[in-house]
């Protein structure tokens, strides 16, 4: 796009939202864009005019930005001229979307498989970061072509957080209302364990911590 972030297109399909006894059918039913890599701190000055990040990097991922901060963002994006020309309008993905993309169709405790040793190949995460943010695609992505989707930082999504509701859904946006929003893939202060797939936690729209992206 007009701000040099890399795109690839999600396809529509079917999978399993969470784990054990929240395992649920989920079915999307259109097709999406989502950002290659995470955002990174150049993008985000280049439309927000700030850098709130403490781990500085142009191409690091921007950090310590609020679920508000990350709207804002999306909202100022769509309205630059490029942008609007094109018809491109940006938002945060559905927790649903997230999960799906980051799966890319397999159903692994990781996108790569259930290894956790080869997790350092795909993300940065506590073994491997030195407690630290790197910058975005330098570990290899799924197999949609999705980078950092576990570790680096953990990324916050559109919805307000719940306990799943069971049962199949189609195309679900989550509850109405809530105290936190979600926040999925870990960061590189945790362990692998918290880099899985399935790894979600919730956070208030206002927070605002370095390992969140």
């Amino acid at each position: 796009n007009s701000i040099g972030m890399k795109l690839r297109v999600i396809p529509s399909g079917r999978f399993t939202l969470g784990e054990n006894d929240d395992a649920h059918k989920v079915t999307l039913t259109k097709s999406f864009m989502l950002g290659a890599y995470e955002v990174t701190q150049g993008q985000y000055e280049r439309v927000m005019e700030v850098n709130p990040s403490h781990f500085k990097g142009a191409t690091n991922p921007v950090e310590k930005v609020t679920w508000n901060d990350a709207i804002e963002f999306c909202r100022r994006l769509s309205e630059l001229p490029a942008e609007k020309a094109a018809g491109n309008i940006y938002r945060l993905p559905t927790e649903a979307e997230w999960g799906f993309a980051c799966r890319a169709g397999i159903t692994t405790k990781y996108s790569f498989g259930d290894d956790e040793s080869e997790l350092g190949n795909y993300a940065w995460s506590l073994e491997n970061s030195g407690d630290k943010t790197h910058p975005v695609g330098g570990r290899k992505p799924n197999s949609w072509g999705l980078h950092d989707m576990h570790g680096n930082v953990w990324e916050w999504c559109r919805d307000w957080y719940d306990e799943f509701s069971m049962g199949e859904l189609t195309d679900p946006a989550g509850p109405a209302t809530g105290a936190g929003r979600v926040i999925r893939g870990g960061g590189s202060s945790l362990a692998a364990e918290h880099c899985r797939s399935t790894s979600r936690i919730w956070s208030h729209p206002t927070d605002r911590f370095s390992n969140f992206g």
